[in-house]
């Protein structure tokens, strides 16, 4: 079918270790298919250019940010999102640490940690500071976010 020019089609997304049927156009954003079409609303759209990582996931173990992916594109794909992460320590860590105020960018932060400890679990301070450049908290320190990555790291 289309729709001005913009196909739709069926697809089908592995999102949380389960295969999700969905019906998407060409130029829908990864973002729109996790919280319309799923009720995934974990992912914020925040800026939805790129800028602020609150819509932050992981795509076969990577951080993206899923306001700049289509979901085409992620045909095959393991897409995680908060809701997958199932008692993550970086969750308790946040807890632990108050690493959060309002919440609004807390489930981009910790996805964007979770990737972070997974592709660099002996990650020293110079990693762990270019991993939260690409996540915005108006609200909190980041001085507590740095806690809490740490905290996981010591533990492991």
């Amino acid at each position: 079918m289309s729709d001005r020019g913009i196909v739709k089609g069926e697809m089908e997304l592995l999102v949380n270790g389960r295969r999700r049927p969905v019906v998407v156009r060409s130029a829908d954003t990864l973002l729109r298919v996790l919280r319309e079409h799923l009720g995934l609303t974990g992912a914020k759209a925040g800026c939805e250019n790129g800028d602020c990582g609150a819509c932050t996931v992981m795509l076969n173990g990577l951080a993206v940010k899923s306001c700049l992916v289509l979901a085409i594109e992620t045909h095959g794909m393991r897409i995680t999102t908060i809701e997958g992460l199932e008692d993550a320590p970086i969750q308790q860590a946040f807890i632990d640490k108050f690493a959060f105020q309002c919440g609004f960018c807390t489930s981009g932060f910790i996805m964007n940690c979770q990737a972070l400890l997974e592709r660099f679990p002996d990650a020293d301070e110079a990693v762990v500071t270019e991993w939260l450049r690409s996540n915005i908290c108006r609200c909190t320190s980041y001085q507590e976010i740095r806690e809490a990555i740490h905290a996981v790291l010591d533990r492991e």
